[in-house]
């Protein structure tokens, strides 16, 4: 199987998620409008009750998660893969104090950094597995389709959290 197209969506993902937050002001990253916890397929309970800002942090704090899962199947045999807490992530790590840019350009580095080791490594090798801590086998091949499915996952958030914002829904 070629992987190309898949690791072209994997590289797109940082260029959707800065048109969907084009325009944006400094208030209106910050703003939490309630989209709910089950919306837009949610998958923990506050990611609906967070700013844009935030899922912007979220997003670029499970980048390099991912990434060293990747790279470690590449590299290790069978490694163990540890899972994250969102919830965790975003109470300690002073997302409300993060600069968008920043976390931005974090995201589009690492991307562009795994891309070219998985455009590099033989075709065989997104076979590779790990043991996730909860999730058991997993293959290199679904690493990069859940990080790369991600990204889109928390726009639709983000363009949820806008149409409140137009209509004056916020908190």
């Amino acid at each position: 199987m070629v992987y190309t197209d898949l690791i072209q969506n994997y590289l797109a993902g940082p260029q959707q998620l800065r048109s969907a937050i084009a325009g944006m002001t400094s208030s209106e990253l910050d703003a939490v409008p309630q989209v709910g916890p089950n919306s837009v397929g949610a998958t923990n309970a506050n990611v609906g009750q967070w700013s844009t800002r935030q899922v912007i942090c979220h997003l670029a704090d499970f980048e390099p998660v991912y990434a060293d899962r990747m790279k470690r199947v590449i590299a290790e045999h069978e490694p163990t893969l540890f899972g994250g807490d969102p919830d965790l992530f975003a109470a300690r790590l002073e997302y409300d104090a993060r600069d968008i840019e920043e976390e931005l350009h974090l995201i589009e580095s690492v991307r562009r950094h795994v891309a070219r080791i998985l455009k590099a490594i033989p075709p065989e090798y997104f076979d590779r597995t790990g043991f996730h801590s909860m999730d058991g086998p997993i293959t290199l091949q679904v690493l990069l389709q859940r990080i790369t499915k991600h990204i889109p996952h928390h726009v639709n958030f983000v363009e949820a959290k806008r149409a409140q914002l137009a209509t004056g829904r916020s908190s």
